[in-house]
């Protein structure tokens, strides 16, 4: 509730019914009516928790406000009706809080279910794609495949031998064009199935998010010398192997304004050595207006000193962009931008 923003409506006087002496009288009554603005779920007035008096405030919910009514005799001064108006408030905001305490409870054993529900289903999707692996049968397709962005048939990663700007190198494994857009493409089908189905990731975490893209990609990819290509290591949120180096990197970041992206930017870097060309940022928004952050977010890459130029791909659905290895401008890396608008993760007071 926010007190700063408490409002009187204009003051009324009405008859009131009263029994004196056995017989009924008609007694003058003022009536205050007070209205104050609150955030949050209204349903919330009206749960009865486990802890609760007997004598429970009284209100009416008015859209986003909360409407409280004093009735009393016309020569009360103000300071009597603002006392009692605070004592209705405290008395509210008492109720609220023994409500809060059995929401985050629930929550908390809610968030716990969900992570261990998730890490067993990863690790039966995981342990599905080996027995099919060992079988050496072809899969079939199911009759729905064509709805999604990317075949179910599992792709097998050759990387390619890449080759540096400038100087002479020995040539290391690089994923290429091919590989790295239908990486790409994964990511953004899951992307686009998790904010059409909002609240199945309303309370997860970056972490937690991540782990869902991995099972994706796992299910969609096949490395040539590991059965796993795309993993969690570490901070490395998602990351393509061939034999012991990496040819793609992808970062995870929740947006917590537009330092997020120049510290991600400078974290990923560090994680790429000299011969690695090819990463993505996945930005996930939990609050605000997602076109300004999209373009905050922009305008912060393109102020990085490792930015060289755009790419060929500039919307709201991905961002391309070209920067060069830290150390040495000559050396490109190409970095795609996707950003994620997900459902703030909070419970509401």
């Amino acid at each position: 509730m926010q007190r700063n923003e408490i409002t009187a409506q204009p003051v009324k006087e009405q008859n009131v019914t009263a029994r004196e002496f056995g017989e009924e009288v008609q007694i003058r009554q003022r009536v205050v009516t007070f209205v104050i603005p609150f955030s949050g779920l209204k349903d919330i007035f009206s749960f009865r928790p486990d802890r609760f008096t007997h004598s429970p405030p009284l209100g009416e919910i008015r859209g986003p406000e909360l409407w409280l009514s004093w009735t009393g005799p016309p020569n009360l001064p103000g300071e009597q009706i603002k006392r009692s108006l605070e004592a209705s408030l405290t008395e509210i905001e008492k109720w609220l809080g023994w409500a809060k305490e059995q929401i985050d409870a629930y929550n908390e054993a809610v968030a716990e279910k969900a992570n261990r529900e998730v890490r067993a289903r990863k690790a039966a999707v995981l342990a599905n794609r080996d027995i099919e692996e060992s079988l050496g049968f072809p899969i079939r397709r199911r009759s729905d495949a064509a709805t999604y962005a990317v075949p179910i048939v599992r792709k097998k990663i050759v990387p390619v031998s890449a080759s540096p700007a400038a100087g002479p190198f020995r040539p290391e494994p690089a994923l290429d064009d091919a590989h790295y857009e239908a990486a790409l493409e994964v990511l953004k089908s899951q992307r686009n199935q998790m904010e059409r189905s909002p609240s199945t990731v309303a309370h997860f975490g970056e972490e937690q998010i991540r782990d869902n893209l991995l099972i994706g990609l796992n299910a969609q990819f096949e490395g040539r010398a590991a059965g796993e290509v795309f993993n969690g290591k570490g901070k490395t949120d998602i990351l393509v192997r061939e034999g012991d180096k990496h040819v793609f990197i992808g970062e995870c970041k929740i947006w917590k304004g537009p330092k997020t992206i120049t510290d991600t930017l400078d974290q990923l870097l560090g994680y790429l050595v000299w011969r690695d060309t090819k990463a993505a940022l996945l930005l996930f928004i939990r609050t605000g207006s997602p076109s300004e952050i999209i373009g905050k977010a922009v305008t912060k890459v393109r102020e990085h000193p490792n930015y060289k130029r755009d790419g060929r791909n500039a919307t709201e659905e991905r961002h391309d962009f070209i920067l060069h290895a830290s150390g040495d401008p000559s050396r490109e890396i190409k970095l795609a931008f996707l950003p994620f608008v997900l459902p703030k993760n909070e419970v509401p007071g």
